[in-house]
């Protein structure tokens, strides 16, 4: 398998960064094996489902991003679950965690968001976890178009833990408006549930148009990311894509 290129300033002021996006099941596995997954990514954002959101979240979740020398960038509870943890080469402008409206009877979902810059660029990032219930989830599609629109910036990227496949509407109504990162350059793996027998894309990573997408997968195989920590981590894989972000 091919290495996904570094993350690097271009001349001009563009951007290379590597995006991961991870269910990572409130931390309920093995937080060994997933901090060391994570870190041999080697992540400029990762965009968190399913953070921790009870006794100590905050903690938690600190505990998970210093071991991967990250940082917490916004969410965890105050998202309802989705967050987004950052390298220090990210200079953050702004965070904002959105709470949905909530169903009777069904999981509170949010959004965990935020406008950083690389270099010369300036980049909306938006972490999500939609609704098992495909009424409510091609709702918040649409709130989660609506959100990066008016996000005030040229270049925006999504990702998350959908709770649907490349087939479903909501995922389609997701793609009529921006790149499905896997199947623009597909690169590692492409099924991202379950780890023991992946069969299913649930996770995706999206950008607007204009970000130019170098490769995305799951990176089994990938140095440092052994089959033993995919499978002990979390229930989910993570999806892993190296982007280019013009400067603006």
């Amino acid at each position: 398998m091919p290495l996904l290129p570094n993350s690097r300033t271009e001349p001009d002021g563009s951007a290379v960064i590597r995006v991961l996006s991870y269910n990572i099941r409130s931390m309920r596995d093995d937080t060994d094996a997933l901090a060391r997954v994570i870190k041999s990514c080697a992540p400029d954002l990762v965009l968190v489902q399913e953070a921790p959101r009870f006794f100590r979240w905050r903690k938690k979740l600190a505990r998970l991003a210093r071991a991967a020398d990250l940082v917490i960038l916004t969410g965890g509870a105050t998202a309802a679950g989705p967050a987004i943890l950052c390298s220090l080469r990210a200079t953050i402008e702004r965070t904002e965690d959105v709470l949905l409206p909530l169903t009777p009877g069904l999981h509170r979902r949010g959004f965990a968001t935020a406008v950083v810059r690389f270099a010369g660029t300036r980049l909306g990032v938006l972490s999500c976890h939609l609704s098992l219930q495909k009424d409510e989830r091609y709702e918040q599609g649409g709130m989660l178009l609506d959100r990066l629109a008016g996000m005030g910036v040229e270049h925006a990227i999504a990702g998350g833990d959908l709770n649907e496949r490349p087939d479903g509407r909501t995922f389609r109504r997701l793609t009529d408006g921006l790149t499905d990162c896997w199947a623009a350059a597909p690169w590692g793996g492409e099924h991202t549930w379950t780890p023991a027998d992946p069969y299913q894309r649930i996770d995706a990573i999206f950008a607007t148009k204009g970000i130019e997408v170098l490769g995305c997968g799951v990176p089994a195989g990938h140095p440092g990311v052994t089959g033993t920590d995919l499978r002990a981590a979390t229930d989910h894989l993570p999806v892993l894509a190296a982007l280019k972000v013009p400067a603006g």
